[in-house]
C-alpha cells in the first residue's frame, strides 16, 4: 500500500468516525430537548410574525405552529432521564429532576394551552396575539422555575 491509500484509508476512518460520535450525540436526550424547544420557538416566532403584522395571517401555519407546540410538550418530559442532568451546553436546572412531577404538570400545561388554541384556532391577527400570551405564560412559568440562567 503506497502512502496515497494509506492517507484515504486514514481519512475515510476518521470521518466516519466523526459521523458515528455525531449520530450518537443527536440521540443524547440533552441534543434531543434542545432540538425540541427551537422547534418550539420556531413555532413561536411564526405566530410572532403574524401577530405583529409582518405576515399575513395563514390558519395552516398557525395550526402547523399549535401542533408543533403541542407535540414537543407531549414528548418533552421524556427527554429527562436521570443521568443527563449535564452535558451537550444543557440548560436544564437541577431541579427537574428534584421535582419532576411538577415539571411534568408545567410541561401539560403547555401542552393544554396549545391543544385549547388548536382547538378554537385563532381566526385573525388579533387572535394569534392572545394565542401567543396564553401560551407564552406557561413557557415562562416552565423557564421561570426549571431553566438555568445563562
Amino acid at each position: 500500500m503506497n502512502w496515497k491509500h494509506t492517507t484515504i484509508t486514514a481519512l475515510c476512518l476518521c470521518l466516519a468516525g466523526g459521523a458515528v460520535s455525531m449520530a450518537s450525540a443527536a440521540d443524547e436526550p440533552q441534543v434531543v430537548r434542545a432540538a425540541m424547544m427551537k422547534k418550539v420557538g420556531g413555532a413561536m416566532g411564526a405566530l410572532a410574525g403574524i401577530a405583529k403584522g409582518e405576515k399575513p395571517y395563514d390558519a395552516a401555519v398557525v395550526k402547523a405552529s399549535l401542533t408543533t407546540m403541542e407535540d414537543v410538550a407531549k414528548h418533552f418530559p421524556d427527554q429527562f432521564p436521570k443521568g443527563s442532568e449535564t452535558g451537550f451546553n444543557t440548560e436544564a436546572s437541577p431541579k427537574i429532576w428534584e421535582d419532576m412531577a411538577t415539571f411534568k404538570t408545567k410541561a401539560k400545561a403547555l401542552e393544554t394551552a396549545a391543544a385549547t388554541q388548536l382547538a378554537t384556532l385563532p381566526a385573525d391577527q388579533a387572535g394569534v396575539g392572545a394565542a401567543m400570551k396564553a401560551i407564552g405564560a406557561t413557557c415562562g412559568d416552565c423557564h421561570q422555575a426549571f431553566r438555568l440562567k445563562k
